[in-house]
């Protein structure tokens, strides 16, 4: 059992530390105009806006903590005599605070701060404001360190070559319907890896995954890690 393992996470592990998802009724995308808060244009149009919506989803998470799937999955890392790799699509820092230390976070994370002019990088204080000076160069262009729509993930080279080297994927609490993360799976398909789907409900693409596990993720994800652990489940 030491094969390598390549995790994919999404707002679905997150959720259930209290900090909302996407796609869900009541979701972000029912409450806010993502064109306005999530995009580069809607920065350049409003930043304050943008920012205020940033600071409120960063205060929900800073004071959100780890669940049971953050914690367990901390564990595989650990326990795991192979490499384990984690991508996680959500931009809290709950993973870290459980104690996993290898993953990307492909989104970026709502703990940095990005200067739009230089591209320097720097802790984001919990709240940031348009008049924010980059201490690389002094320009008020101070942004979320965010991936937005329409901007490629971070690392994404270092992902692919990640999941073409996998034994086993597993994607836990995404829908897989955003791209280019939602073609991670054809990539370790493609890659003979073994394929899991861990999700509160089966997505919508039926026979993409060689094993579906459906059911909240801090039930499911902390029981398929021990029987990880203990060798009941060989990759």
């Amino acid at each position: 059992m030491t094969g390598r393992i390549v995790l994919l996470i999404g707002a679905g592990v997150s959720a259930e530390s209290g900090l909302g998802t996407f796609r869900d009724k009541g979701g972000l995308w029912d409450q806010y105009d993502l064109a306005e808060v999530a995009t580069p244009e809607g920065f350049a149009r409003n930043p304050a806006l943008v920012h205020d919506f940033y600071n409120a989803r960063r205060a929900n998470a800073l004071d959100a903590t780890p669940n049971a799937a953050h914690e367990a999955l901390a564990r595989l890392e650990q326990g795991w005599p192979g490499e384990v790799l984690l991508v996680t699509q959500n931009v809290d820092d709950l993973h870290e605070r459980a104690g996993s230390s290898r993953l990307i976070h492909m989104h970026g994370v709502l703990t940095g701060a990005l200067c739009a002019a230089c591209g320097h990088r720097w802790p984001a204080p919990r709240v940031m404001t348009v008049t924010d000076s980059c201490p690389g160069c002094g320009a008020s262009a101070t942004r979320p360190d965010i991936v937005w729509f329409g901007e490629m993930p971070y690392r994404m080279e270092a992902i692919y070559e990640a999941v073409a080297q996998a034994d086993l994927f597993v994607s836990i609490g995404t829908s897989g319907e955003v791209y280019p993360a939602a073609g991670l799976v054809e990539e370790a398909r493609i890659a003979r890896a073994e394929t899991l789907e861990i999700n509160l409900e089966p997505s919508s693409r039926p026979g993409v995954f060689d094993q579906v596990i459906a059911g909240p993720a801090s039930e499911v994800v902390p029981l398929w890690v021990e029987k990880m652990l203990a060798g009941e489940i060989q990759i």
